[in-house]
C-alpha cells in the first residue's frame, strides 16, 4: 500500500495529531515533476518504519497548502508532533528521499 491521501478536512487528525512523525507529499495532478516523485513517496510509505506517509491534492484541499506558505509543488514537509521540522521542494529519486528524511529525523 503507498501514501494515503488526506484532505483539508482530515489533515489535523492524520497529520497534526499523529503519534508519529508525518510526511506530506503536496501534490497536483497536472504536475509532471508530482506524478514522477510519487512512486518514490509510496515506495517510502510501503518500506520506511516508524513514519506515516501521506499526499494531498492542493486542488481538492487547498487550505493546508496555504497554510504551511507551499508556492510550487511537488513540496515535502515532515511534520513532529504537530509541527513542520522540515521541507524541501521539487522531485527527487528515491535514495535521495529516503536520505532526505532519515536526515530530518536524525
Amino acid at each position: 500500500m503507498g501514501a494515503q491521501q488526506v484532505t483539508d478536512s482530515t489533515f489535523e487528525t492524520e497529520v497534526l495529531k499523529s503519534e508519529q512523525p508525518v510526511l506530506v507529499d503536496f501534490w497536483a495532478e497536472w504536475c509532471g515533476p508530482c506524478r514522477a516523485l510519487g512512486p518514490s513517496v509510496d515506495a517510502l510509505a510501503q518500506e520506511k518504519e516508524g513514519i506515516k506517509v501521506v499526499k494531498i491534492n492542493i486542488d481538492e484541499s487547498p487550505n493546508a497548502p496555504g497554510k504551511y506558505g507551499v508556492r510550487s509543488i511537488p513540496t515535502l514537509i515532515l511534520f513532529k508532533g504537530g509541527q513542520p521540522i522540515a521541507q524541501t521542494v521539487g522531485s527527487m529519486g528515491k535514495s535521495d528521499l529516503f536520505k532526505w528524511v532519515d536526515g530530518a529525523l536524525a
